[in-house]
């Protein structure tokens, strides 16, 4: 899971004042707060003498083209449909001539409508509200698949490779040489060189369940990263699906397996509360019909993903970037605890 953006300086007064003139009953900008919200694009908290909004800055990103008019046009396209079915979406408002993107000073904004809400971990949630949201994903999947245009089969099959061992045991080198000169060293490092160990041990005695390159996988339009920070309640129902930058074509059990590894996660220990996955489980699998041979597919190559997943190392020692450190330690215990438990989790999503 990303963790959030640092706080970024607004646009101009002038800026904020051009924009908010293009929306009807918008009012006159009063303050402009960052929100740390993504790591895709910036947000912002805006008052006016009308209201509250949120307003979303679009970024490039050459990896993933956030900023191109198409790809900013799905996601509004996707969201309102979304919202006129009557799923909690975050769509975002149109101005007077009808677009949801202005474009100021060479950047893409969009306004939404401000949503009082907060986040809830899944071990908040109730068994009813956990199978609730399994619900509630597999309503995405399928609404999806009404709003946005089927996926073309390409002619010839494309494999989809699962992540090599080989290359993740020169990360593994270069990571544990980073570790062990980064200074000052801390208590960070010193668990990040025992993890760093731990996983080369793990990834050398399970090398042989790599799963096979796929050459066809059960896909469909999904919400990209559906996790805690992306998901506001009310109360104990969802307010509103957010951040739909990561929309595309993916399979979809996979994008299920996923977000239970984060809403289920148990910090303190590292593992998945099994209970509230299988209710979770459960209702997505009837909702999006999907069946448990595709959802135990999908834990499997997402377990594989995870043992060989080393990005919040990556951050820290390639990037310089900190902000993912909090999140390392109940991460690292995941994989260990998958590993050893995996028949039990298998079971969890497909009993």
């Amino acid at each position: 899971m990303p963790s959030r953006s640092p706080a970024t300086a607004p646009p101009s007064d002038r800026t904020i004042g051009r924009l908010l003139s293009r929306y009807h009953h918008a009012g006159t900008p009063l303050s402009c707060q960052p929100v740390a919200r993504g790591l895709l694009n910036r947000g912002y908290r805006v008052a006016t003498t009308r209201g509250r909004f949120f307003l979303k800055q679009y970024l490039d990103d050459p990896d993933r083209d956030t900023a191109r008019p198409e790809t900013i046009a799905r996601q509004h396209h996707a969201t309102l449909r979304l919202g006129a079915l009557g799923l909690p979406v975050a769509a975002p408002l149109r101005d007077a001539d009808g677009r949801t993107v202005v474009v100021i000073g060479g950047s893409p904004y969009a306004l939404y409508p401000w949503v009082d809400g907060r986040h809830r971990a899944g071990t908040e949630l109730s068994f009813g509200e956990s199978r609730r949201l399994g619900a509630l994903l597999g309503r995405v999947h399928t609404c999806l698949e009404r709003v946005l245009p089927p996926q073309r089969e390409p002619a010839t099959a494309v494999p989809h490779p699962s992540a090599s061992p080989e290359d993740s045991y020169a990360l593994i080198d270069e990571l544990l040489r980073l570790a062990r000169r980064h200074r000052p060293r801390d208590a960070f490092d010193a668990l990040a060189e025992d993890r760093l160990l731990e996983r080369r041990a793990l990834l050398e005695r399970h090398a042989h369940r790599r799963p096979a390159d796929a050459t066809t996988r059960v896909t469909g339009w999904v919400h990209g990263d559906f996790h805690p920070f992306n998901l506001l309640y009310r109360g104990a129902e969802p307010a509103a699906i957010v951040d739909w930058d990561r929309l595309g074509v993916q399979p979809r059990a996979e994008e299920a397996v996923r977000a239970a590894a984060i809403f289920f996660l148990r910090e303190e220990d590292g593992t998945l509360d099994l209970a509230r996955v299988r209710g979770y489980a459960g209702a997505y699998r009837r909702t999006a019909r999907v069946t448990a041979a595709e959802l135990a597919t999908a834990v499997h190559r997402v377990w594989w993903e995870r043992l060989n997943d080393l990005w919040m190392l990556r951050w820290r020692y390639q990037r310089h970037d900190r902000r993912a450190d909090p999140l390392f330690p109940a991460a690292a215990g995941l994989v260990v605890w998958w590993t050893r438990e995996y028949e039990e989790v298998l079971a969890a999503f497909t009993g």
